[in-house]
């Protein structure tokens, strides 16, 4: 029987994600609300004027999570998070909205807008102040991030036998996926479709020792043919905290944002993530130094239309240097100071630049600038 409330307990934690300090409005006759928010005040400075990307980024979230209790076995669950973003070219989002159903040992299932099965390995370097996540959690990866219509069955404990052992299988529906959405032949003026997809992933946390370790597989359906493999491996224990990621996909459709002419068949990219960080305890709050490195590149990259002549096949490429000031569970303050290795002859600068019918010298060199980030989280 504990062995059992514990496995409903474990994703009934997850379905809060980020909610660290929510509050519970709500528990009676086994049925439990929890409301969360977050004010993120965060402002962008660049070391070139006027470049885009800089300036205000502030942004506010409010979301719920809740659980009923069906059986001592069975328990329901759902969860609704929605963002609105400030500042210039400001737009809301409905981040998550999915519902399911917890069995305790043999898993749960949950449907609706979701994070893709793969970000159970983008999680382990995703952990910078503001920064990372440029290798692996972005559209030219399948189900790394958050999309739509996508069903989920996830297993803690493989079935209650190995403590620590998590497996998942997702399909994602034919939808508007926005993680798949760019996948898509656009060859014989073709409907930009988007694509089905489906992936799985294993992680363990070995022992008691502090180390996780986790491989996962992504492709999309049908003629779009994307794949992609990943792997991680984490040390989490006291106050230090490491972290590795590589990811790898092959798309046999071109770029996100691509037209016609600035399209690549069978693309092939890499990525690489390394983190690290230490936590500092005072009397009042934590500070968390972290560093980590960046890189993302995509092969041959000069074979391709518009790009022959360029210097390296770097997509991203950067150093980063962060402290988090956590105040208490409810505030927190973050300076996060990226330093690009981007070079103006990169594949990276030009390919940002790609959705713009032209582009300047002055613009090619804006997308290889540093960039600091400073913000005040306040969150409940």
């Amino acid at each position: 029987m504990k062995r059992n409330l514990l496995a409903i307990a474990i994703p009934a934690l997850l379905i809060a994600g980020t909610a660290n300090a929510s509050i519970e409005v709500w528990n009676k006759d086994g049925n439990k609300v929890d409301l969360y928010g977050r004010v993120y005040a965060l402002n962008y400075i660049t070391d070139r004027d006027n470049q885009t990307g800089e300036g205000d980024k502030t942004t506010a979230r409010l979301g719920m999570s809740g659980q009923t209790q069906v059986t001592d076995s069975v328990t329901g669950y759902g969860r609704w998070e929605y963002e609105a973003n400030t500042g210039k070219n400001a737009n809301n989002e409905t981040r998550y909205a999915f519902a399911g159903l917890n069995f305790g040992d043999f898993g749960s299932f949950d449907y609706g807008r979701n994070d893709g099965v793969l970000k159970t390995l983008t999680s382990y370097t995703d952990v910078l102040p503001e920064f990372g996540g440029d290798a692996s959690n972005n559209n030219l990866y399948a189900l790394t991030a958050r999309t739509k219509a996508v069903a989920t069955y996830r297993n803690s404990d493989f079935f209650g036998l190995v403590n620590g052992l998590r497996f998942a299988a997702q399909y994602a529906d034919n939808g508007d996926n926005s993680s798949t959405s760019h996948f898509k032949k656009q060859a014989n003026n073709e409907k930009n479709d988007s694509a089905e997809a489906w992936g799985s992933v294993v992680d363990w946390d070995v022992l008691d020792t502090g180390l996780s370790v986790g491989a996962g597989y992504a492709q999309t359906g049908g003629h779009k043919d994307a794949k992609t493999w990943s792997a991680g491996i984490k040390y989490d224990n006291d106050n230090l905290y490491l972290a590795a990621l590589y990811i790898q996909g092959k798309q046999k459709y071109g770029w996100d944002n691509a037209s016609t002419t600035h399209r690549a068949d069978d693309l092939k990219t890499k990525g690489y993530e390394l983190v690290a960080q230490y936590g500092i305890d005072f009397e009042v709050g934590r500070l968390t130094p972290s560093v980590a490195y960046i890189q993302h590149k995509v092969k041959d990259a000069s074979h391709y239309s518009n790009d022959a002549g360029l210097k390296s096949n770097d997509l991203a490429k950067y150093v980063d240097v962060g402290l988090t000031y956590d105040f208490n569970k409810n505030l927190k303050a973050i300076i996060d100071y990226k330093i690009n290795l981007l070079d103006k002859d990169d594949i990276g600068a030009r390919r940002a630049l790609y959705k713009d019918a032209s582009f300047t010298q002055s613009q090619i060199n804006g997308t290889t600038k540093d960039t600091v980030a400073l913000g005040l989280i306040y969150q409940f």
